[in-house]
């Protein structure tokens, strides 16, 4: 079976020196298929029992941008009622008989299914229309493997496409590269596809140790943050997170009109009012069917989400569909553990709105969103206004009296607090009755904060201010 590849590349075995001065095999992979034409694509839709065809047919719009993404040149499209899912097969036999003249007759290349095939059905498929196959979690893995650029993002696709051939192998697949070799390691009567199926086994577990690693790492990173307040940019993939990051914190991270066009997260410090100065993220795109196998691999980049004091969630508002994006994005949040954090709702693109009545409609039924063209640059000041009356909506004021001489507590609650007044004057505690200079501070500070202010004041508890005689 071709099946995978173009989600499956081509492994080859590549000698490392470690710092031991020894050498090890590892994989490192490379897709042959760039330099290349076009391929023809035809796309295969089903509407099953209870489904609406209008939902299918968005399914199937999408899924052309993704083959496009691949590089695929999407010739045909097939939208197919289905009243029962054939386990062998999924479609009937004069469907598939459909498809594979179809194909003959547009000399097609590729046929990719908006469905989640199981291996036997893909199998069976393909040996009937006689052309590769994908369905559509192959399809986005591929176009993450050819988006990926950091050594992170490169690691995280090939575990989930791993993951996605571990039960995906037959005959057809020749071999792979061996991390190791010789006398021992081929059990007896061990057919090549076994070979193969346990040397990514081999594989796969060395990659969760070194993804193991990369959350380790990250993870130090994040605490070295810990006195900002971090923001996540989050929502459906296109939807203009890359453009309004680039927008408001000034920076050229990659922003095309294109699927998952970011994978790896990006965060830059910005300010988004007088001192008040944030921590901001760009993450990877939701998209509906994503494979739980990336979700799962991309667990140290999405940790960025998980750990976000606050989200920017991100709509397309020229998007007919974007009330079914939303549902999506939010689901995927759920999934994450991360639906439950102050989240400000930003609708981009308003440039690309047909009416100016369907503004006027949003800004109605979300009075508390804000409204911007991330790629214009309107209403950036509105998205930075609503992002800091989101931020501060949970700071706890506090009322404290702490000696001048305490420099540690005061340079801590001017780090992670807003003062809003300072006043020098003299206090004494209860045990004591020499005065001394204090400070009257009021600040407020959210409620992360709280553990790490909390033993600073508790040792001046004691402390009252003089009150002066008249």
């Amino acid at each position: 079976m071709i099946t995978l590849y173009r989600a499956l590349r081509v492994a080859r075995r590549l000698k490392t020196d470690n710092k031991r001065g020894g050498s090890v095999e590892i994989f490192t992979v490379h897709n042959p298929l760039t330099s290349l034409e076009k391929e023809k694509a035809i796309l295969i839709g089903v509407v099953k029992q209870g489904e609406s065809r209008v939902d299918v047919e968005d399914s199937m719009v999408e899924l052309g941008l993704l083959a496009d993404t691949a590089g695929a040149l999407v010739s045909e499209q097939i939208i197919a009622p289905l009243s029962k899912v054939s386990a062998s097969t999924y479609l009937g036999s004069g469907k598939i008989q459909e498809i594979k003249e179809v194909v003959e007759e547009l000399e097609a290349d590729l046929v990719i299914f908006d469905d989640d095939l199981s291996p036997i059905q893909m199998r069976n498929i393909e040996r009937e229309i006689e052309c590769k196959l994908l369905d559509r979690s192959a399809l986005i893995l591929d176009i993450f493997a050819r988006h990926a650029r950091s050594a992170t993002a490169k690691t995280q696709v090939e575990l989930a496409q791993l993951e996605y051939l571990r039960t995906r192998l037959t005959r057809h697949w020749t071999h792979l590269s061996r991390q190791k070799g010789g006398i021992g390691m081929r059990g007896p009567g061990e057919t090549q596809i076994e070979t193969d199926r346990r040397m990514i086994g081999l594989r796969i577990a060395s990659l969760k140790e070194r993804m193991v690693k990369i959350d380790q790492q990250r993870t130090t990173q994040r605490k070295g943050r810990s006195e900002y307040t971090r923001v996540s940019l989050v929502g459906y993939t296109n939807a203009g997170k890359s453009t309004l990051m680039n927008a408001l914190a000034d920076t050229d991270v990659l922003a095309e009109n294109r699927l998952f066009a970011t994978l790896d997260s990006t965060t830059r410090l910005t300010f988004i009012a007088v001192n008040k100065q944030i921590l901001l993220s760009d993450t990877v795109g939701f998209i509906r069917k994503l494979p739980h196998r990336l979700i799962e691999s991309f667990k140290s980049t999405l940790d960025e989400t998980r750990e976000a004091d606050v989200l920017i969630h991100v709509l397309d508002a020229s998007h007919r569909r974007f009330h079914e994006q939303m549902v999506v994005v939010n689901q995927t949040l759920s999934e994450l553990g991360a639906n439950d954090k102050p989240t400000l709702l930003v609708f981009n693109k308003i440039d690309a709105l047909e009416e100016q009545g369907h503004l006027a409609a949003l800004k109605e039924e979300y009075p508390d969103a804000a409204f911007v063209s991330a790629l214009r640059g309107i209403g950036l000041t509105e998205v930075k206004n609503r992002l800091l009356d989101v931020i501060e909506s949970d700071f706890v004021e506090r009322d404290v009296i702490l000696p001048v001489t305490d420099q540690k507590a005061m340079a801590h609650i001017r780090k992670v607090g807003e003062i809003l007044s300072e006043e020098y004057t003299y206090g004494k505690t209860s045990y004591s009755e020499q005065p001394e200079a204090v400070v009257h501070l009021r600040f407020r500070a959210a409620p992360k904060y709280s553990e790490d202010i909390e033993p600073l004041l508790a040792r001046h508890r004691d402390l009252q201010l003089i009150e002066e005689q008249s």
